[in-house]
């Protein structure tokens, strides 16, 4: 049998990528402010819900405790999910983790993909990906006019968008900063969908701008040496690494038994 992933950290400090002791510290800035409700909550939802069953819910269900709803912390509203190589699984573990947040709290989740080279969260609700983040970048009007509702009435996703010219630039640009602002005072949380570490430093610079990076891991894959790395470049940066997560890891017991060891 197998789990889809495990959370390898919770609380404390990573003092070792793939080793017993990784356990982050979660802390973050202020809250951002929200915009009314019924300015955000759409009258027919444009896509249907990820479902996944079994031992694979209950540990997304963890993730998003462990790292947004701890009671009496204060938690993050503003989350890079990147993974330290590509073909680790980053953007379904953002966006099953969003939909589970999305089915725990009150406020608003919105789902961001900002994998301008490689884009997929589109692809995972059966959408199209002509109107999103890039043209945000480079248009006018609200940033909410650009995202899309899903399948809860608090659920949103601003997809990728159209190619343009400049997309390799875009991420670091003064106006991403801008559309950033506005997204997270129009939205309560936020969870960006990152290119890999290994590819370029979006994760870090987007990371700079959030409560800070989860980083993804696959298991029986990823290297020690490179998941070391992308911690030591996220630490000098001065990102918060809120936590890191053990994808398509393997268990050779039936689920039934491992939840009782």
């Amino acid at each position: 049998m197998s789990r889809n992933f495990e959370l390898l950290n919770q609380a404390g400090k990573i003092h070792d990528v793939l080793t017993s002791d990784l356990e982050p510290e979660l802390r973050v800035g202020p809250v951002p402010v929200a915009m009314e409700a019924e300015e955000l909550v759409p009258e027919v939802p444009l896509a249907q819900s990820l479902e996944i069953k079994g031992t694979a819910r209950d540990e997304i269900n963890k993730l998003v405790q462990r790292l947004f709803l701890v009671s009496g912390a204060h938690n993050p509203r503003r989350v890079v999910f990147t993974g330290n190589e590509p073909g680790v699984g980053c953007s379904w573990v953002c966006a099953h983790a969003a939909e589970s947040l999305a089915a725990q709290v009150q406020g608003t989740v919105c789902i961001v993909d900002c994998n301008l080279r490689s884009p997929g969260l589109h692809k995972m609700y059966g959408l199209e990906n002509h109107y999103g983040l890039s043209d945000a970048l480079v248009g006018s009007g609200t940033v909410r006019k650009y995202a899309r509702p899903l399948s809860r009435k608090n659920l949103w996703m601003l997809s990728c968008g159209s190619s343009t010219e400049s997309w390799p630039t875009l991420l670091t640009s003064d106006r991403m900063r801008s559309r950033m602002s506005e997204l997270m005072a129009q939205f309560d949380y936020l969870m960006l969908d990152v290119a890999p570490l290994q590819n370029c430093n979006d994760g870090i610079v987007l990371g700079g701008l959030c409560d800070g990076v989860v980083l993804v891991l696959k298991a029986n894959a990823s290297r020690r040496e490179t998941a070391r790395k992308a911690l030591h470049e996220l630490k000098t940066a001065n990102v918060e690494t809120l936590g890191a997560v053990l994808n398509q890891r393997t268990f050779p017991i039936p689920d039934s038994i491992y939840k009782i060891l």
